[in-house]
């Protein structure tokens, strides 16, 4: 198995494997499959610059070709935004060795970003939203494997919380009940990945990075399985109100059913339909909080590399 690190954060490696500055971790289902070229490598530089910004080192993370990319060059990243995303596997933990064994090209998915961050030692990962229970599961059993990577692998992963487009209490049901902790950073709801909150209470509320490395830290001096899960609120300015894109989520999951789309059609075709229904406000506020995710795992990464 190769892995690839790019210029960057090989800069950052030393001898052992270890680092000399605080790194995060950066998915790259949302290059090939969240939104169209130009527009992703856009963001995608956007989020890796903000990084830099608050003082980490970022990450994208990628297969290409059947080799582990640890960042990408930007001729890299620039070749992967613009590849088909029919050429290109959707990788989660069931898929990941299979992409490589057979010399793939794979964007990874929350699970296999986790996977491969721990095998790098990257402790800190940042993501729009996590996958989760999907509505209707009680008929189809479409669960997510986020969630069971959240129990099994140690990174603590920074999202707006689990997509609008799931159920998000089984959701949280889920987390539950596989010990996974989840910090709702500032407030006493969860976030709702598009709105900046919901009905459902914050199981653990954290007011501060302090208080979220400590956590990290107590976690992993118990020896405890699996990561944490940073719930941040999408900023109120960029917010959809859960008033104004429930309705819409309702109707693209009518329409989802009615063309017979499941497994991993799912989530792309309700994203790109609820694009289509709020007339891009949607991508908007997705690009908000994927940036706003950015900055706190950045400052999260750089507190508990320090302390």
């Amino acid at each position: 198995m190769k892995i690839v690190y790019n210029s960057e954060v090989n800069q950052a490696r030393n001898k052992m494997g270890s680092y000399s500055k605080p790194i995060v971790a950066l998915e790259s289902t949302i290059i090939t499959h969240g939104m169209p070229y130009p527009k992703n490598i856009q963001v995608a530089r956007e989020v890796e610059e903000i990084v830099r910004q608050n003082g980490a080192i970022p990450a994208t993370i990628a297969i290409l070709d059947g080799s582990i990319h640890i960042g990408l060059e930007d001729v890299e990243l620039k070749k992967l935004a613009k590849t088909k995303t029919r050429d290109v596997v959707k990788v989660s933990r069931a898929d990941i060795a299979f992409t490589i064994a057979n010399g793939k090209t794979g964007a990874t998915t929350v699970a296999a970003t986790m996977i491969v961050a721990k095998s790098v030692g990257i402790q800190v990962f940042a993501t729009g939203g996590i996958g989760g229970v999907h509505r209707g599961s009680e008929l189809d059993f479409d669960i997510s494997a986020d969630l069971r990577e959240l129990a099994l692998t140690d990174v603590t992963v920074v999202a707006a919380g689990p997509k609008a487009i799931l159920d998000i209490p089984k959701t949280m049901e889920v987390l539950e009940t596989n010990g996974v902790p989840v910090l709702v950073y500032g407030q006493n709801s969860m976030p709702a990945f598009w709105s900046s909150t919901s009905t459902v209470p914050a199981p653990l509320r954290v007011n501060s990075v302090d208080e979220i490395v400590a956590s990290m830290l107590a976690h992993k001096a118990l020896g405890l399985d699996g990561g944490q899960l940073v719930a941040n609120p999408v900023p109120l300015a960029d917010q959809i109100s859960a008033d104004v894109i429930e309705p819409l989520i309702e109707e693209a999951l009518i329409e989802a059913k009615k063309l017979m789309i499941n497994a991993k059609a799912v989530t792309p075709f309700l994203l790109n339909r609820i694009f289509e229904l709020t007339g891009g406000k949607s991508l908007t506020t997705n690009i908000a909080l994927v940036k706003n995710n950015a900055r706190l795992a950045s400052e999260i990464s750089k507190t508990f590399f320090y302390s």
